[in-house]
């Protein structure tokens, strides 16, 4: 039988989530909750669910697991609430904006024996996956230095609410970092120790998004916006992390990881799908589609697909994972771990000093086909 599904969070990211759920076959929604009463009644009707108050959901016996789309600000709290009310939440990333309130929902998940997922899921999707295997099947030899860059300038110009992208909680290290970080720990493992520097190119941000009602309205920058990071895996790779909203355009690779044997890029790691491409021993760059691999297939938007979006794929995962009684791999430990680099790098960057990662994690197992298409209904 299905796990039933509460909504906590109904704004922009609930579409795509609720919109895959008819791709997977171990959980359901069954309801949805927002503190704005007309975005939860927008859904509600959209996608067929039972609108209910936020204590109403937490209190319901039908709801098994508790999906968390709220603002970064409310995800500790909100969870938390989840865990006290029994039920397993998977949560959009970050885990939480304080380190402190992490370890705090992880320990009381434990102490209930709840589960605990944490996006990104993009780290399941078919680009990662084949970048994986390729790592672990030695290709490129033993992972040595490497870059990961998520570079533009911000995002006034096209989000309708953009100001809490600007406070502390936030900033492209805890809103974009997710997505590069998790990517590298399922690549490379844990991450050991971290240095940085950071900076704020702009005071303020004007908002010029179309159709927004903050249109023209400025935004008091509370947190760096240019940071750059060197981050040292357990495993002996050194990775440069680069992360802007100062930037106009650049021409950096997401993902490129350099090896004893041979160099890796890796496509854009908010997206499921793209060209993994590998360069041997004086040899040319090497492309390797995944649009033909489970989870790589383009399908959004909807009416002209260009990119892969399968969020909600973690949740599947963690759904079959308490069923069968397995880890499951978008988990809140390795969230909880990535939440621990990012408040590293910020720190660091701070106080100018190395910043030593004391939460690790484990190097999930990889999505093999056959368990992959499992997951689907």
């Amino acid at each position: 039988m299905p796990l039933r599904v509460g909504l906590i969070g109904c704004g922009n990211i609930s579409d795509i989530y609720l919109l895959n759920a008819a791709l997977f076959r171990d959980f359901d929604f069954v309801a949805c909750a927002d503190l704005r009463e007309e975005a939860a009644k927008k859904q509600a009707q959209k996608y067929n669910l039972q609108r209910r108050s936020i204590e109403a959901l937490l209190a319901s016996d039908d709801v098994d697991i508790v999906l968390n789309l709220t603002v970064p600000e409310a995800h500790a709290e909100v969870s938390r609430a989840a865990i006290a009310a029994g039920k397993h939440v998977y949560g959009e990333k970050p885990l939480a904006t304080r380190l402190t309130d992490g370890v705090a929902l992880m320990e009381a998940a434990k102490s209930k024996g709840l589960r605990v997922g944490c996006a990104p899921d993009t780290v399941l999707g078919a680009a990662i996956q084949q970048s994986r295997l390729r790592i672990d099947a030695g290709e490129i030899g033993r992972p040595l230095i490497g870059t990961a860059a998520v570079l533009g300038h911000g995002m006034e110009h096209w989000h309708p609410n953009p100001e809490f992208f600007f406070k502390p909680g936030a900033g492209p290290v805890f809103d974009m970092g997710p997505y590069y970080l998790s990517t590298l720990v399922n690549l490379l493992g844990p991450v050991a120790s971290v240095m940085a520097l950071s900076q704020s190119g702009f005071a303020e941000r004007v908002v010029t998004t179309e159709g927004s009602p903050f249109k023209g309205q400025s935004i008091a920058v509370e947190t760096p916006t240019s940071i750059q990071a060197l981050l040292a895996f357990k495993s002996g790779a050194q990775i440069t992390f680069l992360a802007s909203w100062d930037v106009w355009a650049h021409g950096q690779q997401p993902i490129e990881l350099h090896g004893t044997d041979a160099s890796l890029r890796v496509p854009d790691p908010n997206w499921f799908g793209g060209e993994v491409s590998l360069a041997r021993p004086r040899e040319a760059w090497e492309s390797h589609a995944s649009s033909g691999d489970r989870f790589g297939q383009p399908n959004w938007p909807a009416d002209h697909p260009v990119n892969a979006n399968y969020r909600g794929l973690g949740l599947a995962d963690m759904a079959r994972g308490i069923i069968d009684g397995r880890p499951h791999r978008a988990s809140g430990e390795i969230g909880l771990h990535v939440l621990a680099v990012m408040e590293g790098i910020l720190t660091a960057a701070e106080q100018k000093r190395p910043v030593l990662i004391e939460q690790g994690c484990e190097r999930p197992a990889p999505l093999g086909d056959e368990e992959a298409r499992g997951l689907l209904a």
